[in-house]
This record gives structure tokens, sequence and C-alpha cells, in this order.
């Protein structure tokens, strides 16, 4: 349900100007001169997908809505009631960090023991030269994972498929996300993620936990879901999208610090990727909530290193600590250094393209129904079974090093760095040590040092190669996915093939090689930079690679810029989420936003003191959440008899309209009533809740026949722009405030007059809407591009 005010002078068409002036470059078109006739009025699309689901998408209000009851609730709180405010503000925080970290530690410890027995009972079959009956096991085991994780997928929340960044990201941007932080969806991402993963699935669980993370902040906003909320009296302070955007910030950090332990990571990922809106008081609560995250991991951790969680417990906090090699480089060094950002941003860009291809595909398959989504996953599932067991049959077995100090050879367990598989005493496949294992453990033996001669170069180019296409096929099914594990794996595989080229022309360590690989791949994908870096020097404990890790960063994003946007962009667009960009397009410098509410029909207001029946009527024939107020106002003359002129008193939501229709608080009569009538009928937290549709809404003729006063639910400081401003300075305002709608006002007000000329929202700033709405603009952009 998008708000779709337009404006009052649809019907006025464009100046039209010569044939040969059609062809003219937007870009100079100076402010003062209209555009060329339109073909067709500015649309929008209301539905988008919202996981694996498409939904009826609205906007948030993140904007204060300062009416009447808001200012009484203001003035009337206390010194004790603002310390609680604030008190609370810290300690849904606390929890936030709390139930995160707790809930990775249960995810980590389920997925370690679920995978390591699966595979220590197929290699108990291989070391018995039963092979076929352990790949039976292994492929059936896997089927059946990726199996309860579709079925709770596809049949009971499908918004816990996929990933859930993108979705956070447009709900920090000021979309509404049905459903998308529900205690369903956290039930069902948290039980899917441990089967995905469990079913060696190429996919991670750090972006399943980003969303969880952002879920359990939502459900302790909101004091739980659904029909099952407390109505605890201090969780009336948090009952608005404001706080709710505040709190679900602060768990999109803990899940990445819950993913990687990396604190700072996660505060410095959630303000470079996924928040939209940010301050210095946000930022100390989501450094405040990844630091509880830590502490819960590090107990968890030390807990388990007892042996009480099974196969869990063996690693620290560190996940892949490379640390334990000295990193000397020269200046010759910076050389395979630079290759290895150019190779990441060009892999990136290119992995970005077919994947949103692949996605394309995904979309029409998915939308034949449910045995579809099935089928699809499931499909998946046996590809990735017979490769991660067939593979390793193609390496050569390699004699064990005696010289390599530490670590046993051959392994016959579910971890260790020499996997014996299919080879003699005395050898290992070094193929099956990477794919006959977990996600986590694959990394740990691309990255190990002090192993150079481990893996062979045509291991390598195999596991490459087979993790591209694993990558690009397994996105996108019905299953809880992340994209972090997959490209890390890929980008440490090419990382490392690079190291083993170089051999002895470099100092830097084949495991630093990978490391740098999986980094630049990441920030050729998904363009992120400085929390990336951090993220990568907490996840090595390596202090030493920041210089080359920040120079492969650098050079990876901006390669990758060149070719196409980042992957959350490319699904967010795939999925027609009407997210914002922070940077408007050169043309919109061009387009005033007059021109623009010229091209919607008339807006629709509302009188101080209006009628029922009217207010029913425009609630029932129009989908609009914002209606401009007006009043008629008598302007004294000095010479003549007054005139009585429009005056704009402010913006009316369509909740609080409903919220009076649903408590029939009528007047007989058309008079203003009073603060104190309104405090009693009215409360601030009325104002926060959703009152359902219009349909549900029953009237009787009497009362559509009475008045309502609507002076003391209406805003009356709207954002409010002149009719001249230019669109791409709207939309820089509309983001950065968190507009949803914004009020566009005449330069010139005649006589009896409307104060407004129309209304924006977030659809009608989407560039793509208004060059459907202004087709010469895109012929323009092309003909600039052919010259």
């Amino acid at each position: 349900m998008e708000e779709n005010n337009k404006s009052a002078g649809a019907e006025e068409t464009f100046i039209e100007r010569q044939e040969d002036d059609e062809e003219t470059d937007p870009e100079s078109n100076p402010l003062r001169i209209p555009l060329l006739k339109r073909n067709r009025t500015l649309s929008s699309n209301p539905l988008a997908m919202v996981g694996a689901k498409v939904s009826h998408i609205e906007s948030l209000d993140y904007e204060i809505n300062e009416n009447d009851l808001f200012k009484h609730d203001w003035r009337s709180r206390s010194k004790v009631q603002v310390l609680q405010y604030i008190f609370f503000k810290w300690l849904l925080a606390f929890f936030v960090g709390l139930l995160t970290g707790l809930i990775a530690s249960l995810i980590n410890l389920a997925v370690e023991n679920i995978a390591g027995y699966k595979l220590l009972a197929v290699v108990k079959y291989i070391d018995q030269e039963r092979y076929l009956m352990g790949f039976i096991y292994l492929a059936g085991a896997n089927l059946f994972l990726t199996l309860v994780a579709a079925v709770l997928c596809v049949c009971f929340a499908p918004t816990a498929a996929g990933p859930g960044i993108p979705e956070i990201k447009a709900y920090l941007n000021g979309i509404d996300t049905p459903n998308m932080f529900g205690a369903t969806t956290l039930i069902v991402k948290i039980i899917g993620s441990i089967g995905a993963v469990a079913a060696g699935l190429d996919l991670g669980k750090e972006g399943p936990l980003v969303h969880i993370g952002t879920c359990i902040a939502s459900l302790l906003g909101q004091g739980g879901s659904g029909n099952y909320r407390l109505k605890w009296r201090w969780l009336r302070y948090f009952n608005n999208d404001r706080d709710r955007r505040d709190l679900i910030t602060c768990g999109s950090s803990a899940g990445v610090c819950a993913a990687f332990r990396a604190p700072v990571g996660g505060v410095l990922f959630a303000l470079e990727e996924v928040a939209t809106w940010w301050r210095s008081a946000l930022l100390w609560r989501t450094f405040f909530s990844t630091a509880v995250v830590v502490v819960v991991l590090r107990a968890f951790i030390e807990y388990c290193k007892s042996g009480n969680c099974g196969l869990f417990g063996k690693g620290g906090l560190i996940m892949f600590d490379v640390s334990g090699v000295s990193v000397r480089y020269h200046a010759v060094d910076l050389i395979p250094v630079a290759v290895i950002g150019v190779i990441g941003g060009i892999l990136g860009s290119l992995y970005n393209h077919v994947l949103h291809q692949v996605l394309k595909v995904y979309n029409v398959i998915n939308k034949k129904g449910k045995l579809h989504k099935l089928l699809l996953s499931l499909s998946v599932s046996i590809f990735t079974s017979v490769c991660m067991y067939g593979l390793p049959f193609l390496a050569k077995c390699r004699p064990c090093d005696s010289s390599i100090l530490g670590s046993s050879c051959p392994t016959t367990g579910g971890t260790g760095n020499f996997k014996q598989f299919n080879c003699p005493k005395g050898y290992y496949n070094d193929l099956a040590t990477l794919l006959l294992t977990t996600n986590d453990d694959a990394v740990r033996s691309i990255f190990s040092i002090n192993t150079p001669t481990e893996f062979q170069i045509f291991s390598l180019i195999i596991y490459f190669a087979l993790y591209c296409i694993l990558g690009l096929i397994t996105f996108g099914i019905a299953v809880p996915s992340g994209l972090f594990l997959p490209i890390i794996l890929m980008g440490a595989a090419y990382g490392r093939i690079l190291g083993v080229a170089m051999g002895t022309y470099t100092d830097i360590d084949q495991g630093l090689y990978a490391v740098l690989g999986a980094a630049s791949l990441m920030a050729g994908s998904m363009r992120m930079t400085v929390s990336l870096c951090v993220i990568f020097l907490e996840l090595t404990n390596n202090l030493l690679l920041l210089p080359i890790t920040m120079l492969v960063l650098l050079i990876a994003k901006t390669v990758g810029d060149c070719f196409n946007p980042s992957i959350y962009e490319i699904i967010l667009e795939l999925k027609e989420l009407p997210f914002l960009d922070a940077k408007p397009e050169p043309w919109m410098r061009n387009i005033t936003v007059g021109e623009l509410v010229d091209a919607k029909p008339a807006v629709i207001t509302l009188n101080g003191i209006e009628k029922v029946g009217r207010i029913v009527e425009i609630l029932r024939n129009s989908t609009h959440n914002g209606f401009p107020v007006v009043d008629t106002v008598t302007v004294p003359q000095v010479v003549s008899s007054p005139n009585e002129t429009a005056e704009l008193h402010g913006l009316v939501l369509r909740a609080h309209l409903m919220l009076v229709l649903k408590k029939k608080y009528f007047l007989q009569e058309r008079r203003r009533i009073e603060e104190s009538e309104v405090r009693d009928k009215f409360t601030s937290i009325d104002l926060a809740e959703t009152w359902g549709n219009i349909e549900e809404v029953a009237l009787t003729n009497d009362e559509m026949e009475m008045y309502v006063d609507l002076h003391p639910l209406t805003n009356t400081t709207p954002f409010t722009v002149i009719e001249s401003m230019s669109v791409a300075k709207a939309l820089v305002l509309f983001r950065q405030v968190g507009l949803r709608h914004l009020l566009i006002l005449p330069k010139f007000q005649p006589a009896r007059a409307s104060p407004v000329v129309g209304i924006l929202t977030r659809q009608d700033l989407r560039s793509q809407n208004i060059l459907s709405a202004f087709p010469h603009l895109e012929k323009a952009k092309e003909s600039k591009k052919r010259h």
C-alpha cells in the first residue's frame, strides 16, 4: 500500500518543444524550463519479494509525528521516566547481544555435531572400502537435512529463506518488510540454518545470524509477536518505528559479531552496509551489544573446551588464526598483491552478474509452486553430495610430510588437514581435506600456514571451479543461506593458487595469500572496505596483514565498481524493494518536484473538521497513507473586506483516521474540541497501534453525518519543500531524514487556492518510476552514451 497523493495540476500539459530539441541532454536543462511532455503518469509498484514471498510493501514512519497527543506525552514525562527510557534502551541492547550470542553458540554446537558425526560415519565406510555405502549415507543425510530446512521455509516461513540482509537494508532504509522479523521466521531461521549448513551445502550461517539478531531485536522491542505481545508499561516507549530501527541496527551488528566473533567489525558492518541513518548514541549501543556477544561466545567456548560439547570446542575465539607466521614483504611483493585485488574485483563483478541471471531463472521456477521449490533445493543437495564425495577420487594421493610439526598425517576423523580418504597408510588426499569437511574447517585448512606443499595446484583449481558453480546454484534455493562463507572459500582458493604459482619468488606465506584472495573477492562482490578489513583482522588475528589487506580491498572494490553494483544492491533490485540510494542521478538536478507532482492525480486534502462520511469514502477509494489537513482562515484587509484563504494545518495519517473511526469519537456539530477531551479518549499508545482496514468499520447512516475534529491528531510540523526544488535535493532530504511523505508547497499561493501542490513518497523518487513517466530522459541518457 504505497501512499500516492498527487498534484492538483495533473491536467496541465508540459510545454512542447521542437522535434530537433528532443535529443537535448537533460543535465543541461535549467530548472526554469519545463521538461518535454510526459507520456504517462508517475506509477509505482506496491509489491516486492520479501524472502521468498511476494508481499505488499509500505513505508515506515521514522518521522516524529508532532501532534497534540505526542506533545502532551512528551511534556508530561518526568525525569524518572526519561531515565527509564534511556535505561531500557541499554537494557534491550544488552538482551539483544545476550540472546544473539546464546543462539549463535547453539547453532555452532548443533552444526559441528550433526555434520561431524555424519562425516565420521562416512569415513568409517571409507575405511572399510565400502565406498558406495559411504556415498549413500552422505547423500541421504544431506538430503534429509536439506529437506527439513526447505520444508520449514516453504511451508511455514518463506521470509526465512535467503540471507535476509537485503531486507534488513530495506527496513533500515524505511521500507516495511512484512513478516520479516516475526517469531515464526526466527524459529525457522534457526532450525533451517542448522539443517542447511550441516547438510554441506555451499552456504554459510553468517547472513542468517544477522537476520536472527534483527528478529530478536524486533521481538524484544515490541514485547513479542502478534497476539502474544507483552503489554508492559515501559515497552510503550519503544512502540514506534524510530526506536525499533535502532534496535534492529543493534541486532544486525550483533549478528555479524556472532558469525565472525568480530565485535568491532560487526559495528562497522552495520554502519557501512546496512544502516541508512546513524548517530553517535547508536554507535555506543551497537558496540555494547557486540561486546555482550563476545563475552557470551567466549564463555561458551571456554565451557566447551572441557569436552562437554561433543565434537565442538577445539577452536578458540579467533576463527581462522594465522598469527603463527611472520609477515615479511617487500616492494616487489606488492605486484602479486595488486594482481589479487584486480582479480578479486573482476571475479566479484562477474560472480554478481552470473548470480543475477541464475536468480532470475530461480524466480521463474519458484513461481510454479511449493513442490518446485522443494525439488530445486533437493536437486542442489544431491549435486553437492555427488561432487563432494566423487571429486576427491580424481586427486592423487600425496605422501605425508614429516617436516610439518604439530599435525597428524594422515587423519581419519572428521577434522584435520591431511585426510586419508582412499589413500594407503602414510598418504593423504588433499582434495578430500577440503571437500569432506564442514565449511569452517575447509577455511581453516585453506588458510593454514607453514604448509607450502600441502595442496596441489590441480586440486585447488578443481576446488575453486567447483565452489564457483556451487556458489551460483546454491544461493537462491528455499533455505536460509549466507553469502559470506562461499565467497571466502572461492577467494581463498584462487589466492592460494596464486601463492603456489609464486613459489619462492615471494616471502608471503601461501595461507596469507589465501586470506588476501578471500578479502579481495568479498570486496569485489559486496563492495565493502572498512568493515571487511576489520573483520578479516579479527578473523585471522594478524595485524601485520593490515597494510596489504587495505590495498587489496581498495583495488578490488574500485575494479568491481567499474562493472556493476554490489551483490546486495542487485538482490534489492531483483526483489523490487523500493530502496533509495544515497547518491541521486545527475539528471535529477534538472527536474523539479513540482514537475513530478504534475505527473500525478490530484492531491486529496481533508478539512480540519471533517465529515465522517467523507473520511470513510476517501479511505475506501484510495490507498494513500497520509492526507494534508487544510483549514480555511480569514485574513483581515486594511481597505476591503476580509478574505478567506486556505491554510495548511499539517498531515494526518491513515492509521490515525482509522483510530477515530474504530473508537467512534464523533461530534454532533462542526466544532473544535478541547485538548483535555482528546486525552480522555486517546493515548499516545493508541497512536502507535495498527487499527485494521476500512472494511472492518461498521457505521450507521447517522454516524456518517457526524463530524471529526482532526486537529489533535494532525502532525503540525510535516516536512515541506517549495515546488521549485530539484528532485535530487528532495531525494537527499527524504533519505537522510527518513521520511514517508514530503509535502510540496506552491511558490506563490493565489487567493482561495490550495496551500499544498502535492505529496511525494519514496516510490515517486525512484529513478525507474521517474523515467517511465518522462521517457525523454531515458532517450537523452542513451544519446549521451552513444556520443
